[in-house]
């Protein structure tokens, strides 16, 4: 595409952080030393990003242990749960992201299955988990959740071009912040 669309949903994610603070804030206002979790688990998404960048077909081996693939649906289970983690460093960590896609183009169910049933049990032990936090440490959860969100961003960053497509660019970066001021309102 001739505009980089990336500008608009980088736009939209920074146009939702500050209603992120202000619900993070919302029970005892703000408190400096929170800022630490947003920068911590925003180093961890760049760490996330690098250790993604870094691995290569070459190195994934080829394990397909029934326990271990419901294990390793069960780790994918946080990037799906968790704003801003992916699943797929996470399933490259684990050495099993080349076959998760092979079975998902062939239908392999010797895979999916299992990897299946350790996303469903992840999926709601991890809800249950972020849900207990947002209940006992609420802000704490606010500005780590910031902190996935911001380092999402660079993920999304598809170049900067010093021409008329970097002046649309540029434009649909404001409209998504603006649209996301729109609705946080």
């Amino acid at each position: 595409m001739l505009f980089k669309l990336g500008f608009c949903f980088i736009g939209l994610i920074l146009g939702s952080v500050p209603s992120l603070f202000k619900t993070a804030n919302s029970q005892k206002g703000f408190r400096l030393h929170y800022l630490i979790y947003t920068v911590i688990t925003f180093i961890l998404t760049i760490a996330l990003l690098i250790i993604e960048n870094a691995f290569t077909v070459s190195s994934i081996n080829q394990n397909t242990n029934f326990l271990f693939l419901v294990f390793a649906g069960f780790i994918m289970s946080i990037g799906v749960v968790v704003p801003g983690v992916s699943s797929t460093v996470l399933l490259m960590i684990l050495g099993v992201y080349n076959i998760y896609l092979f079975s998902v183009s062939t239908l392999d169910f010797n895979v999916l299955l299992p990897m299946g049933i350790g996303l469903l049990i992840g999926g709601v032990v991890f809800l249950i988990i972020i849900k207990y936090c947002l209940e006992k440490f609420h802000a704490q959860t606010y500005y780590s959740i910031i902190g996935f969100v911001l380092g999402s961003i660079p993920i999304l960053y598809p170049g900067f071009q010093f021409d008329f497509t970097g002046l649309v660019s540029i434009l649909l970066f404001f409209l998504g912040l603006y649209i996301c001021n729109k609705i946080g309102d």
